[in-house]
Parts: structure tokens; sequence; C-alpha cells
């Protein structure tokens, strides 16, 4: 974390961030990494606990984040210039989306805490609550919906 400017997330447009700001920003919450239900008559979003195959339910990190596309080429990459097309699906408490929208980091943050666990305590992330990909049919993914809304 020695990289990273103080509070910058606060003074640094996302555009000028570093790159360690910008991922610093990830809470490791994993909920970007479910897969969702987009309906295309109303636009409407619904989360599932199914998760991508590379996300470790219990870290919810990506195990193979560094090349991630050579095993999932459709996983979308969060950038600065693809916040705005596709903020709109990101979980309501992800940073990302937060300060495109001009909102605040939430109290857990880890960035605020200098706690990477704080996610996991306040009950944000999707640790032990997942089911990976592979043994979930597309089809069945309705099933899995979660309703507490992200």
């Amino acid at each position: 974390m020695s990289k990273l400017r103080p509070r910058f997330w606060e003074t640094v447009p996302l555009k000028q961030m570093t790159a360690p700001e910008w991922e610093a920003l990830c809470d490791g919450c994993g909920r970007c990494c479910l897969n969702k239900i987009e309906y295309e008559d109303t636009g409407e979003i619904e989360y599932t606990s199914v998760a991508c195959r590379l996300l470790d339910g219990e870290t919810c990190r990506c195990t193979q984040y560094p090349i991630r596309k050579q095993f999932v080429p459709d996983c979308v990459q969060l950038t600065p210039k693809a916040l705005p097309q596709i903020a709109y699906w990101m979980p309501r408490s992800c940073a990302y989306r937060l300060l495109y929208e001009g909102k605040p980091l939430p109290h857990w943050h880890p960035l605020l805490t200098g706690d990477p666990e704080t996610v996991h305590r306040a009950g944000i992330s999707m640790r032990g609550r997942t089911v990976p990909e592979y043994e979930v049919t597309e089809d069945e993914w309705d099933n899995y919906i979660i309703e507490e809304g992200l």
C-alpha cells in the first residue's frame, strides 16, 4: 500500500489514478464475479449466487486475476474508460460505482479501515455464499437469484 497517495479516492479522479490505486479500490467482496441475469425487455439486473469458475469462494478473489481473460474470455475488465458502460450492473456497494456516482466509500471499506477483513465482517462479501458456475447450468441460474439486492 506504500504506492498509494493518502486518501487518494477523495482527491484523484478515477481516470487519473495509478494502477495500484485503481486496484486498491476493490474491496474484495466478490460480488462483481457473480453471474447476473439481465432482462432484455426491462434492462433489470438480477444477481445470482453462481460465481465465475475462477472466483475463490472463501477469499472472494480471482484465482487467476492477471491472466483471467485466457480462461474467461468474456470477463469484463473494469477500467475507467469502461466504467460508464458497466457501472449500472455493478453492486451498489462497489467502490468503483460509488466513486463514479460521486458517493463516498462505505465505512467498512478496507481503504478506510486498513483491514481487508472488514468487508467480510460487515456481511458485504460473498464469502461462503457462492456456487461455482461449473456446478450449475445456465438454465438453472434463476434458482440462485439473490433476493437481498446488491
